[in-house]
């Protein structure tokens, strides 16, 4: 019996220090995301500026290098915008616990996956409501939406339709963020693991080089822990699958509050959006 309250106590240390290196490496994870991120939209854009270049540089007619000159200045116009939301973010994100604008980051995130989202014909449904500063990472909580935005995309590879919603709920005082898609759904054997480390419901990286890892999810879950938060699944095969996560508002947390684990997956059906 001695052995075995041993193994247990060990193996609860063990799972303890992988939380650790989990809580320790978020911030690496959160910058590799955004990279990468960035770095594939700017190639795009990049793309089509050489692109129009090239065919403005042809002999032709003055409608069609008005054209390219045109589609150059749309895109580098896109460019500004990136790189603006990107020193917006720097400059106003400190990476501690601080009231924080949810509506604000959902927008800046979007900014970084405009052009993916239209590329794979995903239309996108805001319901961005009036509500309270959430007590937040900036860096993290935006971490967890490209995480959550980009699942939603590669659920839907050939099209569909995704939600992102803040509303308040005034009785539990905090703020309600719904990720939803229309993609596949989970399906029920692989729902209870979707937040295990290394578990992952893809094949492998798509072309962007994004998912697969199996530590999307894990991380999201760990983030909205620290946040003191609650993170729900909302899933049914065939019809699409929602995040609804749950954040305090700021007035009700100290920067230094405490995790408390805080994930349910359910197979119950769809709310409506």
């Amino acid at each position: 019996m001695s052995d075995y309250v041993d193994e247990i106590t060990e193996l609860r240390e063990h799972v303890a220090r992988l939380e650790e290196q989990l809580t320790r490496l978020q911030p690496m994870a959160a910058l590799g995301e955004l990279t990468a991120t960035t770095t594939h939209e700017f190639n795009n854009v990049l793309m089509t500026i050489i692109n129009y270049a090239r065919l403005g540089l042809r002999p032709s007619d003055q409608a069609s290098r008005d054209k390219a000159f045109q589609k150059i200045l749309d895109a580098g116009t896109r460019c500004a915008k990136i790189t603006q939301t990107i020193l917006a973010s720097a400059r106003n994100r400190s990476g501690e616990m601080e009231p924080t604008d949810l509506s604000a980051l959902v927008r800046d995130s979007l900014v970084l996956l405009e052009r993916e989202l239209q590329k794979h014909r995903i239309a996108l449904e805001l319901q961005l409501g009036n509500v309270p500063p959430a007590m937040a990472d900036g860096n993290q909580i935006q971490q967890l939406l490209l995480n959550l935005i980009i699942n939603a995309r590669q659920a839907m590879p050939h099209g569909g339709t995704l939600w992102i919603k803040l509303e308040p709920d005034v009785a539990q005082q905090c703020v309600v963020l719904t990720v939803r898609d229309t993609g596949a759904g989970i399906p029920p054997d692989v729902l209870p693991r979707i937040f295990e480390p290394q578990f992952s419901t893809k094949r492998g990286p798509d072309h962007t080089g994004r998912g697969g890892s199996g530590f999307g999810l894990a991380t999201c879950r760990a983030i909205v822990e620290r946040h003191r938060g609650k993170i729900r699944v909302e899933t049914a095969v065939g019809q699409g699958t929602a995040f609804i996560i749950r954040l305090p508002v700021a007035h009700l947390l100290a920067p230094a509050a405490s995790p408390v684990p805080t994930a349910s997956a359910t197979g119950t059906p769809l709310s409506a959006p």
